[in-house]
């Protein structure tokens, strides 16, 4: 018979077995040996983190300028370890939009301002990436800075300049004598503002950004001249290729009449030389008699105030032309007469008791009315310019007349004025004083219309004689402006049999290698031409609506940036803001403005019983 151990008894054998077998089988546990079993290891133990590390930025607060950079600088508490990771916004090393900070926790701000115009820039402990300090940053607009006016000086009345510097914003105001100017904001380096000043005077020109952080660039100085040529336009002789008697059109600041003798050369000057040609000789394109029937130059006329106003019906570039009437009687002398063919056929009319300027391009007399290509008036007692992108008369939106070589002013011994000249290639772009291109070459070494050329001050002019030393003087002192497609290298004057073209012909010893180019700037194309706003007429009215044939009626307007004024039919190109008119039928009477960026029109109708 077996019997079940007692535990309860006292046998010590029995119990000693039990009690060890018990023992080995927990070992086996504890040591997880045998099928089935498993351990559960405790994890290491770490060592505990670095006590009370912080991380301050100073400055806790900052404003910076779009684009401008500022160091921050970080502090770290509670730890050997200084190194900090930096971050914009959340985002390691910031982006382009809200600015970038390097390792050294330079920030970088953006080009524009972002929206909010806020960032938060962040220095994050390597010790304890749980340790962080910010700084909370305000972006402000850049402050803007000028580099150069477009005209430097102007008369009294409107004017028109284009500024160039950096950091233009949009919303930037061009101000004169710190008053804000009509301004447009053409890109970040190009703004143009239109004005009006009454006085004669040293002004400043100054950019203002707006906010955030508005700021005002440096001051430039600005000039504005009296308007002193007016007095002695009637000064000038009537009649065709009449002496001017020393009046210069334009005033003294025009570019046509800027003395350039010590201007700087473009730095690729070379290279436009060389496109033109080395070895190309000047040509006096004028002279006196006739070459194959026709009269060599552009001829012109002096008339006064009795002279007839005739209509003027165009027949190509009527969008970019001035309205008639103009004073130029249906006789008067075509380039190329008496023989003028399919040329150019200029004609050039200066009015010495109103000193305005009238030229037409393709010119075919009518039976009472001229028909043109296209046609433009100056006014010869201010700095006007054709507005952006328009032709005149001329290929570069330029006058004429003011370019020509005359005999009376070679024969007084000084040419006071830049000289017109051609050449045969171009490209699609233009430079003050032009204010048009007709490129036909997309070589980028090709010329833009208005550049200027210098005969380079080292070159012999005593070889020459009297006269041609007066011109080769004007070449030095003001230049030659490009105002056409043509044949290279020829310069424009006007007719006169006093020439002696044997002379004139010396001046081919002259090549293009002997000029340099003046530094042009700026340069526009048709991707940055200047933009504005055009001029405003208000007020128009009328002394009468209803009349009876022949009554005298009064017109009168108000303009606003205008630089000048037309009233069509029967009167033209006018000073003032009021004209009497004498309609003999029911007419309808126009006013156009005119300034740098356009054409504004408003018209009135009279009726006649």
């Amino acid at each position: 018979m077996k019997y079940a151990p007692n535990l309860g008894s006292k046998s010590f054998p029995i119990r000693k077995i039990w009690i060890g077998w018990v023992l080995v089988r927990a070992a086996f546990l504890v040591a997880g040996c045998g099928a089935g079993i498993t351990q559960n290891t405790p994890p290491p133990v770490q060592p505990p983190p670095a006590a009370g590390v912080t991380v301050s930025v100073n400055p806790a607060t900052a404003n910076i300028r779009a684009g401008d950079s500022y160091t921050f600088k970080a502090t770290v508490s509670g730890t050997a370890n200084s190194t900090v990771t930096w971050s914009v916004n959340g985002t390691s090393g910031g982006s382009s939009a809200i600015g970038t900070i390097d390792a050294n926790g330079k920030y970088t701000a953006p080009a524009g301002l972002p929206n909010p115009n806020t960032a938060s820039v962040k220095a994050t402990s390597a010790a304890d990436t749980t340790a962080s300090g910010t700084s909370s940053v305000t972006l402000l607009n850049p402050t803007p800075a000028i580099t150069g006016i477009n005209p430097a000086a102007v008369n009294t009345g409107n004017f028109t300049v284009v500024v160039t510097g950096t950091k233009f914003v949009a919303g930037a105001q061009v101000l004169l004598n710190g008053g804000a100017l009509a301004t447009v904001v053409n890109s970040s380096t190009q703004a143009t503002a239109t004005g009006t000043v009454s006085s004669a005077g040293t002004y400043t020109i100054s950019v203002q950004n707006p906010d955030p952080g508005s700021s005002t660039s440096s001051n430039s100085n600005f000039t504005v001249n009296g308007a002193t040529q007016t007095a002695s336009c009637s000064g000038m002789s009537s009649g065709q290729g009449a002496s001017l008697n020393g009046f210069r059109p334009f005033p003294d600041d025009n570019l046509w009449n800027k003395d350039i003798s010590a201007s700087p050369v473009d730095a690729n000057s070379n290279v436009i030389i060389n496109f033109i040609g080395t070895g190309v000789g000047v040509h006096a394109d004028f002279g006196a008699g006739q070459y194959q029937g026709s009269t060599m130059g552009i001829p012109y006329t002096v008339v006064n105030a009795q002279q007839a106003m005739t209509p003027i019906d165009y027949q190509a570039y009527g969008d970019e032309s001035d309205p008639g009437p103009m004073p130029i009687a249906l006789n008067a002398p075509i380039e190329g007469y008496p023989n003028p063919g399919t040329g150019d056929r200029h004609v050039l009319v200066l009015d010495n008791a109103n000193c305005f300027l009238y030229e037409l391009f393709s010119s075919y007399p009518q039976s009472a009315a001229w028909n043109a290509d296209s046609g433009a008036v100056w006014d010869l007692s201010a700095d006007e310019q054709r507005p952006w992108g328009w032709t005149s008369a001329d290929a570069a939106g330029l006058p004429i007349f003011p370019g020509l070589v005359r005999y009376d002013e070679v024969a007084a011994g000084q040419i006071r004025h830049a000289i017109r000249f051609t050449v045969s290639k171009s490209k699609a772009a233009m430079t003050p004083p032009a204010s048009h291109f007709a490129g036909n070459s997309t070589d980028p070494n090709a010329p833009p219309m208005g550049m200027r050329l210098r005969l380079k001050a080292s070159f012999n002019v005593s070889g020459f004689s009297a006269a041609n030393q007066v011109i080769l003087t004007a070449m030095k002192k003001y230049g030659l402006i490009l105002a056409d497609n043509g044949s290279s290298m020829y310069i424009s004057g006007a007719p006169d049999d006093r020439w002696d073209n044997n002379d004139l012909h010396n001046l081919g010893n002259l090549k293009a290698s002997d000029f340099e180019v003046v530094q042009i700037a700026p340069l526009y194309t048709s991707a940055n031409e200047p933009t504005g706003s055009l001029p405003q007429i208000s007020n128009l009215n009328v002394s009468a609506t209803n009349i009876t044939a022949g009554t005298s009626v009064t017109i009168s307007w108000q303009t606003t940036g205008a630089s000048y004024v037309i009233l069509s039919p029967e009167i033209g190109a006018l000073r003032g803001t009021s004209a009497v008119v004498k309609p003999s039928t029911t007419t309808t009477y126009t006013v156009y403005a005119t300034n740098a960026f356009g054409q504004a029109k408003s018209s009135i109708t009279i009726t006649v019983h």
